[in-house]
């Protein structure tokens, strides 16, 4: 009984995941600083988008190398690093603004912060999955909410901050901001004990929890299909999106003919919707199933990147927006619950990082085909055509996983032993 009252509070260990996740989600408000920084710079908004590609690409990167540090070292130590990285990294923008200096912009945005994004977002959520062994789903979907409901917090204060005090004070803001909420966020954060299990809950009573399909390391993941599987589709889900988040700002002034400060509304709105996509479909998951659950995502998705560029009516053309952005939202916050369901807790932090390699390739591969198609074409339809064309290779790969699953829990239910 004395141990379980030296236990933290898991409810507070959640709340330090969202204060992390909250920091490093305002990568998402990127669209709002592109047009302020890209008129000192001097450049073209496309030059200007290379630094979210490259913070994108070392998020992705960083997660999957540094992983298994992440799990070796304790989420305490990790938050706190990638506190560090991140703040120095937005720190250092201001100082790149400054001085009119784009390659510093690259290197202090793009790879110092991007390592602390990708240290910031996989140090809470292997953690969170052990606290919340009855919940998955809706744990995981709690920390990544934060990141998706940044961009409402972060897209208005930016721009109202370069207003009012200019670019490269804004950057200082910032960074001091993020670095301090992150750190102190990272003071709470530890494993529960081993084999914990929360005050009341009995696996088997009451709702039915199925038993992973493996509880397996790293390495023997990689041999899997299932990795592959769920490595294309986080890909395509991302690409898609993320080329609509990171042109939503010039997007809708061109669209529907927003003002800077009306569409710098709208990212905050996207930020509301991928934040509430982020808890609604990954507490959805745990009823749903997580590979139906994605099934949905891709074919929804299919239909609305091809009907999107056509529809005229605004509400219309916002409602299926806002839509899409809650099925972006809720890949990244299913796709924990997925893993340990595919895997198990071993080594979940580390299957974890490696699978957000697809965040970093898609990261870059989803704007630039955007603005490539845009540029070349001069048009929405045909752009976001291709992207309609990526998801239906998605929905195959999800049938695909979604077969493999139900065979291996026929032969479970037969007491086959299955690799």
């Amino acid at each position: 009984m004395s141990e379980q009252k030296k236990l933290k509070n898991r409810w507070l260990i959640a709340a330090s995941a969202v204060g992390i996740h909250i920091s490093i989600g305002s990568v998402y408000a990127y669209s709002v600083m592109t047009n302020p920084v890209k008129d000192i710079f001097d450049v073209d908004g496309s030059v200007i988008k290379w630094a979210f590609k490259i913070a994108i690409l070392l998020l992705g990167l960083s997660a999957a190398f540094l992983g298994r540090w992440v799990e070796k070292v304790g989420p305490k130590v990790s938050g706190t690093t990638a506190g560090l990285f991140y703040g120095l990294g937005i720190l250092g923008s201001g100082l790149a603004v400054q001085f009119g200096q784009l390659w510093l912009f690259y290197l202090c945005y793009g790879v110092i912060g991007g390592i602390g994004l990708g240290l910031g977002y996989i140090t809470p959520v292997s953690t969170l999955v052990k606290w919340f062994p009855d919940r998955r789903g809706l744990a995981t979907g709690m920390a990544i909410m934060g990141f998706g409901f940044a961009a409402l917090i972060f897209g208005p204060v930016m721009q109202s901050l370069f207003d009012a005090v200019g670019v490269s004070n804004a950057f200082y803001i910032l960074g001091a901001i993020y670095m301090v909420l992150i750190l102190v966020s990272a003071r709470y954060i530890e494993r529960p004990p081993e084999g914990y299990m929360p005050e009341g809950f009995k696996p088997g009573e009451g709702k039915t929890i199925k038993a992973d399909l493996a509880n397996i390391t790293a390495n023997e993941a990689l041999r899997t299909p299932r990795f592959y599987y769920i490595w294309i589709m986080m890909f395509i889900n991302i690409a898609c999106g993320i080329a609509v988040i990171s042109a939503a700002s010039p997007m809708m002034q061109e669209k529907l003919n927003y003002t800077p400060m009306e569409a710098a509304a709208i990212v905050g709105l996207i930020g509301v919707f991928n934040g509430v996509g982020r808890i609604m479909w990954s507490t959805l998951s745990d009823y749903l199933g997580r590979a139906n659950t994605y099934i949905i995502f891709f074919g929804f998705q299919i239909l609305a990147f091809w009907f999107l560029p056509q529809i005229s009516m605004e509400l219309a053309f916002l409602v299926i927006l806002f839509t899409v952005i809650t099925m972006y939202g809720g890949g990244f916050a299913t796709l924990p619950a997925f893993l340990g369901d595919l895997f198990g807790t071993k080594q979940l932090g580390a299957i974890h990082g490696m699978v957000l390699s697809a965040w970093a390739l898609a990261g870059v591969v989803g704007p630039t085909i955007y603005d490539e198609v845009k540029n070349a074409t001069g048009s929405l339809d045909a752009t976001l055509a291709v992207f309609a064309g990526l998801f239906i290779v998605a929905l195959i790969v999800s049938l695909l996983m979604k077969r493999t699953i139900v065979l291996s829990y026929r032969k479970i239910n037969k007491g086959l032993k299955f690799a």
